[in-house]
């Protein structure tokens, strides 16, 4: 073999082998910690399982899809999963962050370990709810008023004929919260402090679906109940409930039962490798601003229509084009409002 072919076969191989390892690295896994990496996959917004944190995903995600051009998808978890999962960059979003229920958050948060991009919604409550018809009437349906002077929770005291337990009728029922939830124990040491449990029976409902489905169906028959619920949703976007007035919250004396529920700022919130990749659409999740009464109203069409999220999205954008002009820079404002229209 003359030096000439012995020359070319060893340069034949050394570019196959160099292909090789060029091959070799374009395929290993990039740095999870690396925004590139963020880049290469769907937008990952995490679904905690709640009603309301599915809708807004559905509304950001199609803003995400048809407006940034970027692939979306959800990844479900209980609130302390996703949260770890955002402090490890595997999810890049999540569009309700209720901040009370995270003991590490606000020291996370100084840490720089996440982005706290704004407040969804600050608005919601939680207590113990009424028709408004039991305490002002209601003229159209022929509803006297049954606790004209019902204002508060200890008033409740004045009224236990009104709200009468079924299964008791010497007694008033309130429907409390669910059991497990940090919120019964409270709830049951209001009824305590105030002097509610000398007339009234605390009633276990049981679940979610079981509580809301004695509110709507009181409320169909125009008759009295009173119990606990909380906002943003469906039930309080379809009918017109009253919260009782309390004593002003106070952080140290509310676990006793002994006032007012706080409201909690349910925060906007991305992972860092998100942040430092996608500082535009970030921009866009910094002005993402609703209320828990927009909430509540999409919960209710959803519940009304049998909609999808995806078909909720469009819907409330198209019922609030005023959002988009707050949310989104003009130019994109006009491609989303092209996009609804087609």
């Amino acid at each position: 073999m003359s030096k000439k072919i012995i020359f070319i076969s060893l340069l034949l191989a050394a570019v196959m082998l160099f292909g090789a390892c060029a091959s070799n690295q374009n395929t290993q896994p990039t740095n999870p910690g690396d925004s590139t990496n963020t880049k290469s996959r769907p937008v990952v917004f995490a679904d905690i399982g709640w009603d309301s944190i599915r809708f807004h995903n559905a509304v950001v995600r199609f803003i995400a899809e048809e407006v940034y051009g970027l692939e979306t998808e959800e990844v479900s978890g209980t609130t302390p999963i996703t949260y770890t999962a955002l402090l490890k960059g595997d999810i890049d979003v999540s569009m309700e962050m209720w901040t009370d229920n995270l003991a590490t958050y606000k020291e996370d948060l100084s840490e720089g370990k996440f982005k706290e991009l704004g407040i969804n919604f600050g608005d919601n409550t939680q207590g113990l709810y009424v028709p408004r018809y039991v305490i002002e009437g209601d003229a159209e349906r022929g509803i006297e008023p049954m606790a004209p002077d019902l204002k508060t929770v200890e008033d409740l005291k004045n009224y236990p004929q009104v709200f009468q337990d079924p299964d008791n009728p010497s007694k008033g029922r309130i429907y409390g919260a669910i059991s497990g939830w940090d919120i019964d124990t409270i709830m049951r040491k209001k009824c305590q402090y105030y002097g509610l449990t000398e007339s009234y029976n605390y009633f276990d409902p049981g679940s979610d679906a079981a509580l809301s489905a004695a509110f709507a169906s009181a409320y169909e028959k125009g008759e009295p109940i009173v119990g606990y619920y909380w906002e943003p949703t469906w039930l309080l976007g379809k009918y017109d409930l009253v919260l009782l007035d309390d004593a002003p919250y106070d952080a140290e004396l509310y676990p006793e039962g002994k006032t007012a529920c706080p409201s909690v700022e349910v925060t906007v919130c991305v992972s860092n490798d998100f942040y430092a990749a996608f500082p535009e659409f970030c921009e866009f999740l910094s002005n993402y601003k609703t209320s828990s009464a927009l909430t509540s109203e999409a919960l209710s069409y959803i519940q009304d229509t049998k909609a999808s999220y995806e078909e909720t999205a469009i819907w409330f954008l198209k019922e609030n084009d005023q959002l988009i002009s707050q949310w989104l820079p003009e130019t994109k404002a006009e491609l989303l409002r092209n996009e609804l229209n087609e």
